[in-house]
């Protein structure tokens, strides 16, 4: 089951578990649309992977025990490591190479 966390870990932008912002790799590493686009060029800093929207958590359980009231959201905020000229330095270095050809 995915953590849904509550932040881009690049510029801290709150990601709501409804949020249509979110985008996520593989790993679940967790940045907002805005960094992935302008910042990351759709590569994961972290892995070197490609990013997807995050898919919402549903607020009502449809099905008896399935929401984000029976399985909340993270509350643990993830921040990257690594400095906006390494962030882009790595991106730009991938950035040509396909997601699924990396």
């Amino acid at each position: 089951m995915l953590d849904i966390r509550p932040n881009c870990e690049c510029c801290d932008k709150d990601l709501p578990t409804d949020s249509t912002e979110a985008m996520i790799c593989s790993y679940e590493c967790t940045f907002c649309r805005d960094c992935v686009a302008d910042l990351l060029n759709n590569v994961c800093p972290n892995c070197g992977g490609g990013f997807s929207l995050r898919p919402v958590r549903p607020r009502h359980s449809y099905r008896d025990g399935v929401s984000v009231i029976h399985q909340p959201a993270s509350e643990e905020r993830v921040h990257t490591r690594y400095s906006t000229p390494e962030l882009q330095s790595f991106s730009d270095d991938i950035k040509h190479i396909s997601p699924a050809e990396r």
